[in-house]
């Protein structure tokens, strides 16, 4: 068992090590190491939809990300998206505030409901709106994007189902605790 005491207390094998990337010596990590973006300096200036307002706090520009995007959205009381996709890449929102209502699918047939704690997460090309279901709060959440491009797909010949089929989700990891239930 390792000494919680120590600095570093987990077991490692031995091909595992800590030294920085080459090219990369470990004076440089106080500049290229971890960085914290204050609340109070996200960044507006980003593609905006009626209705919502989102900030960036991990970009490229702004951190050196390579493979992610990160900003929060505020999306305002009984406002929605229209019928859009994001391309190759994978988003996830988690919701801090209000109640987001998804709906997908090729006529955005499906939809499901998440809270305060929930995640969502939508995968590539899927064609989605995002919609906040409560007509006197703001929805507020922190988005997540598997890439740094802004890939915004709208799709305005997209006729919506009037009524869609609200959709549980069940883990697929354990669908076979759901059905001895």
């Amino acid at each position: 068992m390792a000494d919680s005491s120590s600095a570093h207390a987990h077991a490692h094998d031995a091909t595992h090590d800590h030294t920085a990337p080459a090219g990369l010596s470990t004076d440089k990590w106080r500049s290229n190491g971890v960085q914290v973006v204050p609340s109070d300096a996200l960044d507006g200036n980003t593609p905006q939809t009626p209705g919502m307002d989102r900030r960036a706090a991990i970009t490229f520009a702004r951190t050196g990300a390579e493979k992610l995007w990160a900003g929060t959205v505020t999306i305002h009381p009984d406002a929605k998206t229209g019928a859009h996709h994001h391309g190759h890449l994978e988003s996830i929102i988690y919701v801090l505030k209000g109640r987001a209502r998804m709906r997908w699918g090729e006529r955005l047939e499906y939809t499901a409901e998440a809270g305060p704690g929930d995640f969502i997460y939508v995968p590539p090309y899927v064609p989605h709106q995002e919609i906040n279901a409560l007509k006197d709060e703001k929805l507020e959440c922190v988005l997540v994007r598997s890439d740094g491009e802004a890939v915004a797909v709208n799709l305005p010949d997209v006729v919506p189902v009037e009524k869609p089929e609200n959709v549980a989700w069940v883990d697929p990891t354990h669908a076979n605790l759901v059905e001895m239930s």
